[in-house]
């Protein structure tokens, strides 16, 4: 009797899934992310510590506004005297720029951004991340996510103060004029009032729990207004980003001597 040897086992290789099966060069968008927002965040973290330069009648820099401690020396709202962390003393700037970096920080689009570059959650659209698990904004740090809608009312005074700085930068000393620095303070103030606009809260605040328009024409017209600043939100948070950090160099150029501020008038 002729015995027959079983079958070895056979094995079934499944071909490894590609990370994505794009072909661009979808790459770059993330890396241009993470480099802007580092060199921005090295940049005004710098500014923020090294506490002088900011102010040169009538310019001050955007990231120092409003300056409210005894060492801002141009302003009679010193509201908070001098502050000392030891042996240290606390920048002005330090005192306000939590507020609007709060308001950026937890942005959707900017979400989307640093999600993408700095995380790779995804990296780009039809990219596989390299992440096993997804837990989403429902776990800390992340959960703090939530508070963008708070920050946003925080950060709503930020372009007034600003726009009200800008019309004091027509004040020279000789009396009133206008330079090149005037312009750039306004400017700056109407892109940030811009993003502030556009944010997506402000178009809740404008529109939501409405369920019929038709009653309340007023907060439609808003709506509106602000849904067409919505759909260029991505746009104006990169613009006013370069504004803010631009702004205020230009302040520091002028003040130390190294930029000669043009007056038309």
């Amino acid at each position: 009797m002729t015995t027959t040897a079983p079958a070895a086992p056979t094995t079934t290789v499944t071909p490894r899934r590609p990370r994505t099966l794009r072909t661009d060069t979808w790459w770059w968008a993330p890396v241009l992310t993470v480099v802007v927002l580092t060199a921005f965040i090295a940049y005004g973290a710098w500014v923020a510590f090294i506490d002088r330069d900011y102010y040169v009648r009538p310019y001050l820099s955007p990231m120092y506004s409003p300056c409210l401690t005894a060492a801002c020396t141009h302003t009679t709202w010193k509201l908070f005297g001098h502050w000392h962390v030891g042996q240290l003393t606390v920048s002005p700037a330090l005192l306000i720029l939590p507020f609007p970096l709060a308001f950026r920080l937890t942005c959707y689009y900017y979400r989307k951004a640093y999600y993408r570059g700095f995380w790779l959650s995804p990296p780009a659209c039809a990219v596989a991340e390299p992440h096993g698990k997804y837990t989403g904004e429902t776990r800390f740090p992340l959960l703090l996510q939530n508070l963008h809608r708070y920050a946003f009312y925080l950060a709503l005074p930020f372009p007034l103060i600003l726009l009200w700085e800008g019309i004091k930068a027509f004040d020279f000393p000789g009396g009133v004029g206008m330079g090149l620095g005037t312009l750039i303070l306004l400017v700056n103030a109407v892109l940030l009032g811009a993003y502030t606009l556009s944010c997506h809260s402000c178009r809740h605040l404008c529109g939501g729990h409405v369920d019929t328009f038709s009653r309340s024409p007023a907060r439609y017209r808003m709506w509106k207004v602000v849904s067409t600043l919505n759909h260029r939100h991505m746009q104006i948070a990169w613009v006013s980003l370069f504004g803010v950090a631009l702004t205020d160099l230009y302040v520091r150029l002028v003040a130390t001597g190294t930029l000669t501020d043009p007056r038309f008038f």
